[in-house]
């Protein structure tokens, strides 16, 4: 069965998401700015976002209200908005990842490098990659990106699903955010992570 072009929206809470086919090479911005034109007021064509310090996208919605992130890899590209909140999104292609335990104990806690080590060997790459687009998602929405530090945040995994346990004093208590994890199609995995805009608060922090 052929795959479809793209994917209808989706609601999550107080986001909205969908993703686009994406090549290689392929301006991602100007793909999510089409899905986001009714929010933001600027199509694909139109010049480029401003971007903060940090290097993230300025999202200057209509309303002011709005936020939004888009990630890509393989060959999707994932796109979200919210309303009154900070967003951030992280998609990642599953494939062999052989140095999944080295780049862990590079990046992430000790705690979470012990989780990863504790899984089999069949489930250690897909489990790295969850917890990769976990933090990657907030980091993300809290404007400051990678280099922020993965290890400056960190999950434990709960009935099932990553949980934020903790976090440095500049991201905010771990319970003001909310990550959601999916798989937006098969072979990838996706998380989602928001927490609700301080009055004031661009993003930019």
């Amino acid at each position: 069965m052929s795959r479809p072009d793209s994917d209808p929206d989706h609601r999550r809470g107080p986001i909205r998401w969908t993703w686009r086919p994406h090549l290689r090479g392929e301006p991602a911005e100007r793909l999510a700015r089409d899905w986001l034109a009714p929010w933001i007021g600027m199509a694909g064509d139109e010049r480029p976002l401003p971007r903060n310090a940090h290097g993230r996208p300025v999202i200057a919605s209509r309303d002011g209200r709005h936020d939004a992130s888009w990630s890509h890899s393989g060959d999707i590209l994932l796109i979200a908005v919210g309303e009154d909140v900070d967003v951030g999104v992280d998609v990642e292609l599953l494939k062999p990842r052989k140095r999944a335990l080295e780049l862990a104990r590079r990046y992430f806690t000790a705690d979470e490098t012990a989780w990863l080590a504790a899984q089999a060997a069949t489930a250690r790459d897909e489990a790295f990659v969850r917890l990769w687009c976990a933090k990657e998602a907030v980091l993300k929405a809290h404007g400051r990106g990678l280099a922020f530090g993965l290890h400056r945040l960190a999950f434990v995994e709960r009935e099932g699903a990553l949980t934020l346990a903790a976090t440095a004093p500049q991201l905010g208590a771990p319970e003001t955010w909310t990550v959601h994890e999916f798989a937006p199609l098969p072979g990838y995995r996706a998380a989602l992570a928001w927490r609700a805009r301080r009055l004031g608060d661009t993003g930019d922090a």
